[in-house]
């Protein structure tokens, strides 16, 4: 990997790094904290929502703090392949900086929109091969990333200790966000979008007995919340199937990076319990 630029943060160091995607067949680009001391350490994948890259998190959520005390290592990847030849479209809901976290099988997307593949495969070995880890790992986000987070959670139980969500597309078969997008990467049939669908899934038992708890935080001030986000299904999933899921509605708060930083801290040291087990 190519380190593009690197910060001393909070006595960790913080590196922005590039590296040809095999998953994507582009450059990909993330951030990546290592706390201080000589580890090794767990890991804490961090997913961003429609329209970020891997800065939003890294330069607005006020993590690394968090991180740094409970000695975790925060990996905050691009939300999409991007550049000159990567199919793209002008709505900010779809395209580059909009991949879902899914491996599209339709043109013109699927030769590179495989954002599944490069999480789960290329991003996780990549990082253990090249950063003091322990080998243990669990992964949250926000809105999107929040529904992708979720999402390879529950279809790669073998994969995380924990997962937790700022805001979630709780179930994007059943909202605008994720039904254009789902359509355009995924076709027209229906029952395939379900198994990238967290309520669904969660409905469906797959992840059971996997998590001990899901901790979600939704603001109830959030323009989103009625419409696209939806987190009374995933309660409801949750309820049916027998997943703990503890959702805090946060009196206030919108879908905005201050709404992260005031309860990322929380996040953290959630991850950190369960990765010390």
């Amino acid at each position: 990997m190519e380190t593009l630029k690197t910060h001393i943060v909070h006595g960790g160091t913080l590196r922005y790094l590039r590296h040809d995607s095999a998953a994507t067949g582009t450059p990909m680009t993330l951030s990546v904290f290592v706390p201080p001391g000589e580890g090794p350490f767990p890991v804490l994948i961090w997913l961003s929502g429609l329209t970020c890259t891997e800065d939003n998190f890294t330069t607005k959520a006020g993590a690394y703090a968090a991180a740094a005390a409970h000695g975790v290592i925060i990996v905050a990847p691009d939300t999409s392949p991007r550049g000159e030849g990567v199919a793209d479209d002008p709505a900010y809901d779809l395209g580059q900086g909009a991949g879902f976290y899914v491996d599209a099988t339709e043109a013109p997307w699927a030769a590179h929109f495989r954002m599944e593949s490069y999480v789960v495969e290329e991003l996780i070995g990549l990082i253990d091969a090249e950063f003091p880890t322990t080998g243990a790992r669990s992964i949250s986000g926000h809105s999107m990333g929040g529904h992708g987070a979720l999402t390879l959670a529950l279809r790669h139980p073998h994969l995380f200790r924990s997962v937790s969500a700022f805001a979630p597309i709780a179930s994007p078969t059943r909202c605008p966000w994720g039904e254009k997008a789902f359509a355009a990467y995924l076709g027209d049939d229906r029952a395939l979008w379900e198994a990238h669908d967290a309520a669904r899934l969660i409905e469906g038992g797959v992840g059971e007995s996997c998590y001990d708890d899901i901790l979600i935080d939704q603001g109830d001030a959030d323009p989103f919340l009625v419409e696209q986000l939806k987190p009374e299904l995933l309660v409801a999933a949750g309820a049916a199937a027998g997943q703990a899921i503890t959702l805090r509605m946060q009196p206030g708060y919108d879908h905005s990076y201050f709404f992260m930083a005031s309860f990322i801290a929380d996040h953290v040291a959630f991850h950190a319990e369960r990765l010390r087990g």
